[in-house]
């Protein structure tokens, strides 16, 4: 019996208010057979957020637990909450050769790089700093200082760009999808190209 390919990680990340959600939607809509690592978060859901899909909601003393447990691939406190990616989830996929894509901050993806070296990083920039500030004020999820919080935060990490393979401008929903589909078939093509 053949063991499977091993299917490729796919770590996708940018500063808050790019845009992610809406570019993954597109994601999976032109390639369902793409899975996604549903992150843990002790973060009430925000509205249309659903358990189990958007993330695993638990409790800060199960998260805790969870930690001790080394379930975590990656772990972070973020704003004041903990998210983490499931160690257990991502192995299982990637071993039935199948791929899988995490979106997690700059800090995970760190750590995810030190474990999994042979990933494929990608980072989502807006078209400019200002359109990034006008939609994480549109959102209206956060307090004054939540917001102002994630603006800082943002502006950090766009500064950290530089350290992925691949950079994608989300100035279209459907190109930027379509940008990251053909880094994720070229990156297939690369393995699979003699030595």
């Amino acid at each position: 019996m053949t063991q499977p390919k091993q299917g490729l990680l796919i770590v996708i990340s940018g500063p808050s208010g790019v845009g992610k959600d809406t570019v993954l939607r597109r994601l999976f809509e032109l390639a369902p057979h793409l899975k996604y690592s549903v992150s843990y978060t002790t973060r009430a859901p925000r509205p249309g957020e659903v358990d189990g899909h958007s993330y695993t909601f638990v409790t800060q003393p199960e998260f805790l637990r969870l930690i001790e447990q080394k379930e975590f691939l990656e772990w972070a406190r973020v704003y004041d909450e903990y998210y983490g990616t499931s160690r257990r989830r991502v192995e299982e996929v990637l071993d039935r050769g199948e791929d899988i894509i995490l979106k997690i901050d700059v800090h995970g993806a760190t750590f995810v790089r030190k474990r999994k070296p042979d990933g494929l990083f990608i980072f989502i920039t807006p078209p400019s700093t200002e359109e990034l500030l006008t939609r994480l004020t549109g959102r209206k999820t956060e307090s004054a200082g939540a917001l102002a919080i994630r603006q800082r935060e943002a502006l950090i990490e766009l500064g950290l760009a530089k350290d992925y393979e691949h950079v994608v401008c989300n100035r279209d929903v459907d190109e930027t999808a379509r940008e990251i589909l053909a880094m994720i078939a070229a990156e297939h093509a690369r393995r699979q190209a003699p030595v």
